[in-house]
This record gives C-alpha cells, structure tokens and sequence, in this order.
C-alpha cells in the first residue's frame, strides 16, 4: 500500500478549513480564524503578554500585533503597558470580544463534530494523536529532513 502524501494532504486540508472558516466567519460575525484564536486565548489567559499570545499561536511578533492593532480598533480587546517591564504589552479581552466567543463557541464545536462523525471513537483518537504529534514535532521533523540536513547526510 502506498504511503498517504501527508504534508500535501495537511496542506489542501488546512487551506480548504481555514478558507471556509475564515468566509463563514467574515460573513456573519466580520471576524477572522486568526481573530477568533486571539480571543479564544485570551478568555483562557486574560491579560497574556502579547508575545506568550504570538508563541501560543505560532504567530510572528509583528503579525500579532497588526492583528491585535485591528482588534482593538473594533473594541474587542485593549492594550495595556506592563506595570513591571517597559517593554512588554498585555492584552486584555474586552465584553465585545467576550460575546463573540459565547456566539462562536457553538460554530467550532460544530465544526469540530462534522469533521469527526464518519470516524469510529478509536480512530478519532488516533486522528487527536496524529495532529498532536505534527503540532510537536513539525519543527524537528523538518529540520531533520530539510534539503540541507539531506545534503550532509550524503557527505558523510
């Protein structure tokens, strides 16, 4: 049996979710995926350091807070300096933001259950094992098999 074409597949499966989603999402709330992390992050962990937010969502620095910049601009969250380090910003959820997750909540949960109702109760905890394990370990794998890793393994 031929091996599944995972990194393609991730990536058409990625594109085509995120794409609907982000439609959907633009369509009846006027919010993006991207938006709806950060406020789902910060009802987690209010008042997170804009760049705990960045790694937690595996987000460049300045794409953060262009994003955080239009956030508040529409009163979901607000900016607040750090009382003990000048450099560091905080990033508190606003009552706005707040209802737009109370009213998105229901869309990912039923997102999520669409995408898992074919599988069998085993295999979607294979398919939460898998997506854990890419989400760990793309980095090493990656740079284990990146074009220069495979070029020192042929000098060697």
């Amino acid at each position: 049996m031929r091996q599944p074409r995972v990194f393609h597949l991730l990536q058409r499966a990625h594109t085509a979710l995120f794409r609907a989603a982000d439609h959907a999402l633009k369509t009846h709330i006027g919010l993006t995926t991207s938006q709806q992390a950060v406020l789902f992050s910060l009802v987690k962990n209010d008042g997170a350091p804009i760049s705990q937010i960045a790694d937690q969502l595996h987000m460049g620095y300045s794409s953060l807070t262009g994003l955080v910049d239009r956030m508040e601009a529409k009163g979901l969250l607000r900016r607040q300096p750090s009382e003990t380090d000048a450099r560091s910003v905080h990033v508190f959820i606003e009552e706005e933001g707040r209802a737009i997750v109370r009213s998105t909540v229901p869309f990912t949960k039923g997102v999520n259950a669409a995408l898992l109702e074919p599988f069998s109760n085993d295999e979607q905890a294979i398919i939460e094992k898998f997506l854990n394990l890419v989400a760990e370990n793309a980095s090493d794998v990656v740079t284990e098999h990146s074009p220069s890793a495979s070029q020192e393994r042929r000098s060697a």
